[in-house]
C-alpha cells in the first residue's frame, strides 16, 4: 500500500529514488505524507482507489462513532493511517513483515496516535487467538498469497465483526466472492479489487 505525493496525489516525482510518498487523504492528518522505502514488498495501492474506498465505506461505517477498526496486512500502514485521520477510537494494524512493522510502528509513535497499536504477527495466527469484535476490518493480503480466498471465512467463523460490522478484502480480479452468504458488494479501481461483507446481526 504504498501512494505518492502531495498534488496532492500521486505523482512520482521525488528527487530521491529510494523513497516513494504515502500520504493521507481525508481527516485531521490530512495532507501529512511519510516517506516509505521503495525497497519495502507491499505493493502500491493508489489514492484514487484509497479515496474511492473510503468514499463507500462511509456510507456503512460512521468512523467517528466509537469505531473500532482492524487492518490486517498492514503493510505500509496506509489504510491504518486512514482511520486514524478519520476519527477511529481504536485502530489494530497486524503486520509480519519485520521492515514494514517498525515503520508503522515508528510513525504511530510520532504522531503520538494512542489509539493506534501496531503489532507484529502473522495474521492467520492473530485470527484465530484475537477474541475481540470490530466496527470494521480491512484485510489487503499479498494478490499472490495461497490462501487468500479463505480469509473471508476466517473473519466470520472467528467472529471478528460486531452485529452490522464491515468487512473489506483487497485482492486481484481472479477472484469472485458473490457467493459468499455475507458478500453485499464488489468494487474495482484499474486493477484494484474491494470485496465487501457484512455481519448481518440478528437478521
Amino acid at each position: 500500500m504504498l501512494h505518492t505525493t502531495q498534488r496532492l496525489c500521486c505523482s512520482a516525482h521525488h528527487n530521491n529514488n529510494d523513497f516513494l510518498f504515502m500520504r493521507v487523504i481525508t481527516g485531521t492528518l490530512k495532507g501529512r505524507h511519510f516517506d516509505v522505502p521503495r525497497s519495502f514488498k507491499a505493493r502500491p495501492t493508489t489514492d484514487f482507489a484509497k479515496e474511492n474506498l473510503f468514499n463507500v465505506v462511509r456510507a456503512y461505517i460512521d468512523f467517528e462513532d466509537d469505531c473500532e477498526a482492524l487492518d490486517l496486512f498492514t503493510g505500509t500502514g496506509s489504510i491504518s493511517l486512514e482511520l486514524v485521520s478519520r476519527g477511529c477510537k481504536r485502530v489494530i494494524s497486524v503486520e509480519k513483515e519485520p521492515l514494514h512493522y517498525t515503520f508503522i510502528n515508528k510513525i504511530a509513535k510520532e504522531l503520538k496516535a494512542e489509539q493506534w497499536l501496531p503489532l507484529r504477527g502473522d495474521v492467520f495466527k492473530y485470527i484465530t487467538r484475537c477474541g475481540e469484535k470490530f466496527d470494521f476490518v480491512f484485510a489487503d493480503p499479498p494478490y499472490a498469497l495461497k490462501e487468500l480466498a479463505t480469509i473471508p471465512d476466517l473473519v466470520f467463523e472467528h467472529n471478528l465483526l460486531k452485529d452490522d460490522g464491515l468487512f473489506v478484502l483487497e485482492h486481484g480480479k481472479d477472484y469472485d466472492f458473490s457467493k459468499h452468504p455475507n458478500f453485499v458488494e464488489h468494487r474495482h479501481y484499474g486493477s484494484v479489487n474491494f470485496s465487501f461483507f457484512k455481519n448481518k446481526g440478528e437478521e
